[in-house]
């Protein structure tokens, strides 16, 4: 039986036209079945990229090309079940996240089942981030990988680059389709099939070859007209009403306050609108999000059963959250940035590392299994538990500082950014503003956790006064 250790991740998609700034944006909160997950930040070097890949779960074995890129990644600290590497941005500024956990139905499985000796969500970014060279060569070369090898779950895959986002969902054991998303929409994607009305002819989809004669040939359509792929091939479950569905919502209601939906829609749309240009902090607040100012907010005042019905997107079980960011405008240098936060997304901040790099921040590289409030993913992690334990008290603390640590951060990018010009090594002078910014991200989260400690001290449960 197959092991998997990760899984109900919510992603966020924004097309150039979308973002306040001409970039593309993908995110996903890297979530786990367990609370704890030890993550690290690190740079695979061309040398240090396998030329024969085997995977630990599946154990299928892929030689893979010559020539790699480097390329950041997010792999778990701990290798028993392989490297996990969740994503990155290779050195030619192109995005990938791997995975979004999705679903599926036993029509589609009794056609097409799972393959135990093929790929997923360990394997992904290794066998594919390295070698392409736009957003839709990496659909291109998954979709390859897929059809040959076979996947044993189903998965949501997103890529970018300086134009383009892309979606990709896994059919089955070897089908898939990708839809690339338009410039001026966002999407948000939970634990579910997500793409629903599919245009074979249309230039921005593709999928594999035999997809729509399985469709046809098998008798898998529901609907009397078109195809909608979430009604073809996913699952529609009491769960997704409960578990998916409300997370799709949330977001939407965010970004799109006009659309009046039911949180346990079935049928809440894939590609989306904003009414505003949408910021890192936008992408942020989603990702952190727990139904804040509605009944369904687990630190609210509704009752328990409404908060405890829906499945926040922000949730203990958050290991790392990323913003893959091609910015458009600025010099190829420094167009990739790869936004990070560890730990439980409630108490932390995203920070803007750039991805033209060599080397990354002890402090975000350098965990293990070992408890150290040095390491950033440790010390995030004690920071957003404390804050559970009375979130109303606390929250104030955590928006002042993350009002003056995306502030700071801000400043250290655009002063980098200016630098550029002056800079005789590109890649040491942005491993210098990235441990700038490691070092204050550490500081400032330090402070917090302090503050939170020392304030809530007087608050303890454990105390008697009696004028002494």
């Amino acid at each position: 039986m197959l092991k998997r250790i990760k899984g109900s991740c919510t992603t966020v998609l924004v097309g150039k036209k979308a973002s306040i700034d001409g970039s593309t944006m993908i995110s996903r909160n890297d979530d786990g079945h367990e609370a704890l997950d030890p993550q690290r930040f690190v740079v695979v070097s061309p040398e240090e990229q396998p030329c024969h890949y085997k995977a630990v779960i599946s154990g299928v074995e892929i030689d893979l090309p010559d020539n790699p890129m480097s390329y950041t990644s997010i792999p778990n600290a701990l290798l028993d079940n392989g490297i996990w590497p969740a994503a990155g941005i290779n050195s030619e500024n192109i995005a990938m996240s791997a995975t979004e956990t999705i679903t599926t139905n036993p029509r589609i499985q009794g056609l097409d089942p799972y393959v135990e000796g093929g790929i997923g969500e360990e394997d992904l970014v290794t066998l594919v981030l390295p070698y392409i060279h736009s957003a839709k060569e990496g659909v291109e070369r998954l979709g390859k990988l897929l059809e040959e090898f076979g996947t044993y779950e189903p998965n949501g895959i997103g890529f970018s680059d300086e134009n383009d986002v892309w979606w990709l969902e896994t059919i089955g054991g070897h089908h898939w389709a990708a839809v690339r998303i338009p410039d001026d929409a966002y999407v948000v994607a939970p634990n579910r099939m997500n793409i629903d009305t599919f245009n074979f002819d249309s230039p921005d989809t593709m999928c594999s070859a035999d997809l729509k004669a399985l469709i046809d040939d098998n008798h898998l359509n529901p609907d009397f007209e078109g195809y909608n792929l979430r009604h073809i091939f996913g699952s529609s479950s009491i769960k997704d009403t409960v578990y998916n569905n409300p997370r799709a919502w949330y977001g939407q209601l965010y970004l799109t306050p006009d659309m009046d939906q039911d949180p346990m829609e079935q049928d809440l749309p894939f590609i989306c609108k904003a009414n505003r240009k949408i910021t890192i902090e936008d992408v942020k607040f989603i990702q952190s999000s727990h139904f804040e100012n509605t009944i369904f907010d687990p630190y609210g005042d509704g009752d328990e059963s409404d908060k405890t019905l829906f499945r926040p997107i922000g949730i203990n079980r958050n290991h790392n959250v990323h913003i893959l960011q091609i910015r458009n405008g600025v010099p190829k240098e420094i167009a990739g940035v790869h936004w990070l936060a560890y730990g439980a997304n409630t108490f932390n901040t995203v920070v803007p590392f750039y991805s033209n790099v060599k080397d990354t921040p002890a402090s975000y590289k350098n965990a293990d299994g070992t408890f150290d409030l040095n390491n950033m993913y440790w010390l995030s992690c004690t920071t957003a538990l404390l804050g559970d334990t009375d979130y109303d008290f606390y929250v104030d603390m955590r928006n002042s500082f993350e009002l003056a640590a995306m502030s700071s951060y801000h400043f250290i990018q655009n002063e980098t950014d200016a630098g550029l010009k002056e800079a005789t090594d590109v890649q040491a002078y942005l491993e210098t503003a990235n441990e700038k910014l490691a070092q204050d991200s550490l500081k400032r989260q330090t402070e917090l956790l302090g503050e939170m400690v020392t304030s809530g001290s007087n608050r303890m449960k454990l105390r008697y006064n009696l004028n002494d």
